[in-house]
Protein backbone atom coordinates (compact mmCIF):
# COMPACT_ATOMS: atom_id res chain seq x y z
CA UNK A 1 0.00 0.00 0.00
CA UNK A 2 0.92 3.69 -0.81
CA UNK A 3 3.11 5.19 2.34
CA UNK A 4 3.58 1.87 3.93
CA UNK A 5 0.79 0.99 5.24
CA UNK A 6 -0.73 -2.68 5.61
CA UNK A 7 -3.88 -4.37 6.03
CA UNK A 8 -4.34 -5.67 9.11
CA UNK A 9 -4.96 -9.99 9.18
CA UNK A 10 -8.32 -10.62 8.30
CA UNK A 11 -9.50 -7.99 6.66
CA UNK A 12 -8.50 -8.50 2.83
CA UNK A 13 -11.65 -8.93 0.12
CA UNK A 14 -14.96 -9.37 0.49
CA UNK A 15 -16.98 -10.61 -2.63
CA UNK A 16 -20.17 -12.06 -2.74
CA UNK A 17 -22.52 -13.11 -6.12
CA UNK A 18 -26.01 -11.65 -5.45
CA UNK A 19 -28.79 -12.80 -7.40
CA UNK A 20 -31.73 -10.67 -5.87
CA UNK A 21 -34.91 -9.71 -7.47
CA UNK A 22 -36.62 -6.69 -5.93
CA UNK A 23 -39.68 -6.37 -3.63
CA UNK A 24 -42.17 -3.72 -3.04
CA UNK A 25 -41.95 -1.41 -0.06
CA UNK A 26 -44.51 0.00 2.20
CA UNK A 27 -46.41 3.34 1.12
CA UNK A 28 -44.38 6.48 1.78
CA UNK A 29 -40.74 5.53 1.19
CA UNK A 30 -39.13 8.23 -0.81
CA UNK A 31 -37.07 5.94 -2.98
CA UNK A 32 -38.92 3.68 -5.49
CA UNK A 33 -38.50 0.19 -5.16
CA UNK A 34 -36.08 -2.24 -7.21
CA UNK A 35 -38.07 -2.69 -9.96
CA UNK A 36 -38.28 -6.92 -10.39
CA UNK A 37 -35.99 -6.52 -13.80
CA UNK A 38 -32.77 -5.43 -11.55
CA UNK A 39 -30.50 -8.11 -11.28
CA UNK A 40 -28.02 -7.28 -8.45
CA UNK A 41 -25.08 -9.68 -10.08
CA UNK A 42 -21.99 -8.99 -7.19
CA UNK A 43 -20.55 -7.11 -4.43
CA UNK A 44 -16.86 -6.78 -3.93
CA UNK A 45 -15.31 -4.41 -0.47
CA UNK A 46 -12.38 -3.65 -0.21
CA UNK A 47 -10.56 -2.04 2.87
CA UNK A 48 -8.52 0.29 1.56
CA UNK A 49 -7.23 2.29 5.05
CA UNK A 50 -8.11 1.62 8.63
CA UNK A 51 -11.41 4.01 7.92
CA UNK A 52 -11.56 3.70 3.66
CA UNK A 53 -13.35 1.34 1.92
CA UNK A 54 -13.59 0.83 -2.33
CA UNK A 55 -16.84 -0.95 -2.97
CA UNK A 56 -17.47 -2.17 -6.44
CA UNK A 57 -21.36 -3.97 -7.67
CA UNK A 58 -22.03 -4.68 -10.63
CA UNK A 59 -26.44 -5.01 -11.80
CA UNK A 60 -28.14 -5.27 -15.08
CA UNK A 61 -32.04 -3.28 -15.39
CA UNK A 62 -30.44 -0.47 -14.15
CA UNK A 63 -32.27 2.42 -14.98
CA UNK A 64 -29.76 4.72 -14.95
CA UNK A 65 -26.79 6.27 -12.59
CA UNK A 66 -28.77 6.39 -9.64
CA UNK A 67 -29.71 2.52 -9.49
CA UNK A 68 -26.56 1.44 -9.08
CA UNK A 69 -25.02 3.75 -7.05
CA UNK A 70 -28.03 3.30 -4.32
CA UNK A 71 -26.90 -0.50 -4.71
CA UNK A 72 -23.09 0.24 -4.02
CA UNK A 73 -24.56 2.54 -0.96
CA UNK A 74 -26.30 -0.15 0.59
CA UNK A 75 -23.18 -2.31 0.28
CA UNK A 76 -21.22 0.28 1.80
CA UNK A 77 -23.70 0.79 4.75
CA UNK A 78 -23.57 -3.07 5.81
CA UNK A 79 -20.18 -3.32 5.44
CA UNK A 80 -20.02 0.16 8.06
CA UNK A 81 -21.86 -1.94 10.77
CA UNK A 82 -19.95 -5.35 9.95
CA UNK A 83 -17.01 -3.59 10.79
CA UNK A 84 -18.94 -2.26 14.11
CA UNK A 85 -19.49 1.33 12.47
CA UNK A 86 -22.74 2.92 12.70
CA UNK A 87 -21.63 6.20 9.90
CA UNK A 88 -20.14 6.54 6.55
CA UNK A 89 -19.47 9.33 4.19
CA UNK A 90 -19.38 9.07 0.83
CA UNK A 91 -16.01 10.22 -0.97
CA UNK A 92 -16.88 9.56 -4.74
CA UNK A 93 -18.80 7.11 -7.01
CA UNK A 94 -17.91 6.31 -10.55
CA UNK A 95 -20.70 4.47 -12.76
CA UNK A 96 -19.68 2.28 -16.35
CA UNK A 97 -22.54 0.59 -18.29
CA UNK A 98 -21.61 -1.30 -20.94
CA UNK A 99 -24.38 -3.85 -22.80
CA UNK A 100 -26.48 -3.14 -20.27
CA UNK A 101 -23.98 -4.24 -17.79
CA UNK A 102 -23.93 -1.40 -15.19
CA UNK A 103 -20.75 -1.09 -12.36
CA UNK A 104 -20.59 0.92 -9.99
CA UNK A 105 -17.03 1.56 -8.36
CA UNK A 106 -17.50 3.70 -4.98
CA UNK A 107 -15.36 4.92 -1.98
CA UNK A 108 -16.66 5.68 1.26
CA UNK A 109 -15.25 6.54 5.07
CA UNK A 110 -16.62 4.62 7.93
CA UNK A 111 -16.73 5.87 11.22
CA UNK A 112 -18.25 5.02 14.84
CA UNK A 113 -19.42 8.86 14.99
CA UNK A 114 -21.21 10.89 12.47
CA UNK A 115 -18.38 12.32 10.39
CA UNK A 116 -18.31 15.41 8.79
CA UNK A 117 -19.01 16.34 5.49
CA UNK A 118 -22.81 16.76 3.78
CA UNK A 119 -22.36 13.15 2.03
CA UNK A 120 -23.14 11.20 5.50
CA UNK A 121 -25.33 8.30 5.94
CA UNK A 122 -25.99 6.66 9.39
CA UNK A 123 -25.66 2.52 8.17
CA UNK A 124 -28.27 1.49 10.37
CA UNK A 125 -30.77 3.90 8.90
CA UNK A 126 -29.59 3.40 4.93
CA UNK A 127 -29.70 -0.67 5.85
CA UNK A 128 -33.32 -0.67 6.59
CA UNK A 129 -34.36 1.46 3.70
CA UNK A 130 -32.31 -1.08 1.35
CA UNK A 131 -34.17 -3.69 3.03
CA UNK A 132 -37.12 -2.04 2.73
CA UNK A 133 -36.60 -1.24 -1.04
CA UNK A 134 -35.41 -5.22 -1.79
CA UNK A 135 -31.33 -3.89 -2.64
CA UNK A 136 -29.13 -6.41 -1.95
CA UNK A 137 -26.60 -5.51 0.86
CA UNK A 138 -23.01 -7.44 1.43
Amino acid sequence: MPGGERLRPGLGVCVIVLAFSGCSPDAGTTRSAAPAQFEYLAVETRLLDEDLVNVRVEMRGARGREDVADFAECAAAEYALIRGYGFARHVRTNVQEEAGLWRADAVYTVSPALPRGLRTMDAEVVVADCAELGIPTV
